[in-house]
């Protein structure tokens, strides 16, 4: 690794997800339900032959879920606060196929065979689109060729002259507890610090990184899920 310019992931992770009492409440506030995706690559043949890593992993519900297919899933993630908490979820869970690192997207080492899916879910934005070409293509390289990703994040669908616009509309539908969801504070404070990107630069990355799209969907113009495979 070249250390003199190599990223520092924890120092991207935002304070809040090192945060041992922000993370006790994370559940409640990503309000995340693993149960559509885990269907979805149920029926793209996740099972107990595949190996699944879950990129950013969080709390691990989607991990944890995952897992209950007889996948092998390695959960991973920068911060130890939701190591910590996947790490004592799966122990009492007594699933014996989870694995939890503590790594991110550039320093994650993969020792299973090469991944039969790659899942994230609210990670990549905390990267810069330098090292998210970078992050995307160490995903790739430790994915199988026709391997699927995954991958749900805020991406703006917009155009440069609809921007302004376009983060208002978003921005509306904010809540207003904060321990429920994500309030305007929360999502004005993501569009200033954080490095959510355009679908328009985000898509060349993903292909020039060796994904196909396969599928793509994007909610208020802010949300974007895709469908990808290993090329």
């Amino acid at each position: 690794m070249p250390v003199e310019w190599w990223l520092d992931e924890s120092e991207y992770a935002g304070e809040e997800h090192l945060d041992e009492e922000y993370v006790a409440g994370y559940d409640e506030k990503a309000q995340v339900d693993p149960s559509d995706d885990v269907r979805r690559l149920i029926d793209l043949g996740l099972g107990q032959d595949s190996v699944l890593v879950d990129m950013g992993a969080g709390t691990g519900v989607f991990a944890l879920a995952a897992a209950e297919t007889g996948a092998s899933v390695v959960a991973v993630d920068v911060s130890r606060a939701m190591v910590d908490v996947i790490r004592d979820r799966a122990e009492e869970s007594g699933l014996d196929n989870i694995t939890v690192v503590r790594a991110g997207f550039l320093s994650y080492d993969h020792a299973l065979d090469p991944a039969d899916f790659v899942y994230t879910r609210n990670a990549l934005h905390q990267l810069p689109d330098f090292w998210k070409v970078i992050a995307l293509h160490h995903l790739a390289s430790f994915t199988r060729s026709g391997g699927y990703l995954l991958f749900r994040d805020l991406v703006f669908d917009l155009q440069p002259d609809e921007v302004e616009e376009g983060i208002v509309d978003w921005m509306a539908g904010a809540v207003d507890d904060p321990a429920k969801g994500f309030t305007e504070q929360d999502l004005a404070e993501h569009v200033r610090n954080e490095f959510s990107t355009y679908t328009w630069v985000l898509e060349p990355m993903l292909e020039r990184c060796g994904f196909e799209i396969l599928e793509r969907d994007s909610r208020r113009k802010a949300y974007g899920t895709y469908l990808c495979r290993k090329t």
